[in-house]
């Protein structure tokens, strides 16, 4: 029941791919569709849900920490198993992007595949509290030291994300309590009906096989962390912190699902390796549609 659930989902990635790969509507259609989702259609819905969230519901507040903790405790086992594996940070951060970034589309869709509306609500929060905090942890590890020396540039790097943006507007209206009047609400859920079927589109137009020909001993590696470690970790600290159904189901797909393909962007803007980031995206892209479906089956929430 649950393969047929997600299996659509892939199908549109898959999609993506086929229609890129054959030109289709226009090899300039892909980054403009992109960048649409991700500074209009995409912020939408964070918007749009994160002003209906409960904040102060108490498993809301154990949903944050739990999703905190695990990948702070992820981060830290890769920088204790990096003194014994030295690794420079063109290497270490796309290794640390695989194992803790997550695909914010796939993500959502999995999560309203199985919970509807109400785990939309709770992932936004997910998202509102992880979204800058793997940003930040992303960026140290590819610059390591010198994202020390300007924490300025840093702090206005992340206010220049529309997510991180968008997330601030929705729990500000979430916190006071102002809503969205006079057709806004309507507006915005009507631009965020097409983020998440375009983001799909475009993550399997994103997909490079040809990056799947190096390192490929690191590459399983990573990717038996990231869609097999990690959502194993999240189950223990969702246990850990009593949160249970809903909170605990997101905490668990977003911990379950494949790494972000703007990890590969910023990869290759800090200068680390892109073939690397590339491969990882890909490989666990393509078998995520084998481990999302195990892996909650095993965990209990098919």
């Amino acid at each position: 029941m649950l393969f047929i659930t997600i299996w659509p989902l892939f199908a549109l990635i898959c999609l993506g791919f086929v229609l890129m790969r054959k030109g289709f509507p226009d090899p300039a259609f892909w980054p403009a569709a992109e960048r649409l989702n991700y500074f209009l259609l995409f912020p939408a819905l964070l918007v749009s849900s994160l002003v209906k969230a409960p904040l102060d519901d108490p498993q809301i507040l154990r949903l944050g920490a739990a999703a905190l903790a695990t990948i702070t405790l992820a981060v830290v086992a890769m920088a204790i198993a990096r003194r014994v594996f030295p690794a420079p940070a063109a290497r270490f951060g796309p290794a640390v992007q695989g194992a803790v970034r997550f695909n914010t589309y796939l993500g959502l869709a999995v999560t309203a595949s199985i919970a509807g509306s109400t785990g939309v609500e709770r992932a936004a929060v997910y998202l509102a509290i992880c979204v800058p905090f793997v940003n930040v942890l992303s960026i140290m590890a590819l610059s390591e030291r010198d994202v020390l020396r300007r924490p300025g540039a840093l702090l206005k790097t992340m206010l220049r994300n529309p997510l991180i943006l968008a997330c601030l507007l929705g729990i500000a209206l979430a916190l006071l309590d102002l809503g969205l009047p006079f057709g806004i609400g309507t507006f915005l859920e009507l631009l965020a009906r097409g983020s998440l079927p375009l983001g799909l589109l475009c993550v399997g137009a994103a997909l490079q096989p040809k990056a799947l020909g190096r390192d490929g001993l690191v590459v399983g590696g990573n990717a038996a962390l990231r869609l097999l470690g990690m959502p194993m970790l999240a189950a223990l600290v969702a246990w850990g912190f009593g949160l249970n159904g809903v909170e605990a189901l997101v905490l668990v797909v977003f911990s379950a699902i494949p790494t972000a393909p703007t990890a590969y962007v910023l990869t290759r803007q800090l200068n680390g390796d892109g073939t690397l980031m590339a491969g990882l995206v890909t490989f666990q892209t393509l078998a995520a549609v084998v481990t999302i479906p195990l892996v909650l089956m095993v965990l209990g929430y098919g």
